[in-house]
């Protein structure tokens, strides 16, 4: 049995993947440490029975170098999917610092504990520990943003805008510093905007579909028109998993879902899908309820990833459209 330490597991991704994870591999036992900050709920894996025999919680903060060497020596730790991040861009500008702690420090901790822990000396891994990985999940916004055409690819230069999207560019080039310097078998993967169930309040889609359904004003930053590459968190789940254990050491790859959207077009279509689910008893739209506020600093016009290097290499494709998943999404909410 092997023991893979996965970090902010009651995250809204991390708390997708660790149920998927355990039900397909019956050889890993899944160690979850995540800090529970606002981000995380282990509400969101009620569905992981509290006595089971391969999971084991533990709560607390990937910056504390000491719990994370009693983890690998407790637990024998032979893999490392590192989801744990402070992730909420406006957050990030009014509070940067818990940004640069978690993602950069955090990163920094766990890498260089599973190196000393898995290796002698650079390129030279101990032999028990020879196929030890740590997977490091990352971003597009590290890329910047686009214009009206183009995609980001695994080479597109770096160009972060926010305080979080600098946070993740900076840890990504930890993790890429570890295989050249010291040989360890690292791999990122840099995803698009996920949704599904499970996501945190705060963002897009639970905020239009929240606000609707207490009817209350549903806000949209600026014009509406800003597009993003909108991927169902079960299709990068799988993605994930594929490039866990097949993806090429030292090597990026991009997740996205081809299914670009702007923020109008989500609106409108969340809100025609409550018109038909859950009818306004006063016979109005849910589309009466939108309004736009003042944009956000920094807010990058377009993101879109070119996936096409884990689709012809790891033949992964998403299984969803963002029609199907949105749908999929909403009865979620509605179930809660």
């Amino acid at each position: 049995m092997t023991s893979i330490l996965i970090t902010g597991g009651a995250g809204f991704i991390g708390a997708n993947f660790v149920p998927f994870f355990l039900k397909k591999y019956q050889d890993y036992n899944i160690v979850n440490l995540d800090k529970l900050t606002y981000a995380g709920d282990l509400s969101n894996l009620s569905e992981i029975e509290a006595n089971h025999s391969r999971y084991t919680f533990i709560q607390g903060d990937i910056c504390d170098r000491q719990l994370i060497e009693e983890l690998f020596e407790q637990y024998d730790i032979r893999g490392v999917i590192h989801f744990a991040a402070e992730s909420h861009v406006d957050n990030s500008i009014s509070g940067p610092e818990a940004f640069i702690n978690t993602n950069v420090n955090g990163t920094f901790t766990l890498i260089d504990v599973a190196r000393k822990y898995w290796m002698n000396a650079p390129f030279e891994y101990k032999k028990e520990y020879k196929n030890c990985r740590f997977h490091h999940i990352s971003t597009d916004e590290v890329y910047g943003t686009l214009g009206e055409t183009g995609l980001f690819t695994e080479d597109t230069p770096y160009a972060p805008n926010s305080p979080y999207s600098a946070s993740k560019a900076s840890s990504d080039l930890i993790v890429r510093s570890y295989f050249h310097t010291y040989g360890m078998q690292v791999v990122t993967t840099n995803c698009s905007n996920n949704y599904g169930p499970k996501q945190h309040k705060e963002k897009l889609i639970p905020t239009i579909i929240r606000k609707a359904l207490a009817e209350e004003s549903i806000p949209i930053y600026g014009d509406g028109k800003n597009v993003r590459d909108w991927l169902y968190v079960l299709d990068h789940c799988k993605g994930i998993d594929l490039v866990y254990h097949k993806g090429k050491v030292g090597e990026t790859y991009n997740i996205g879902g081809r299914n670009e959207r702007n923020n109008l077009y989500i609106v409108d279509k969340i809100c025609s899908i409550l018109d038909s689910k859950q009818p306004l008893s006063n016979g109005k739209s849910y589309k009466e309820l939108i309004t736009f506020v003042k944009d956000r600093p920094g807010h990058d016009k377009r993101y879109a990833i070119d996936a096409t290097k884990i689709e012809n290499q790891l033949n992964w494709k998403a299984d969803e459209d963002f029609e199907s998943g949105i749908v999929k999404t909403v009865d979620w909410y509605l179930r809660r």
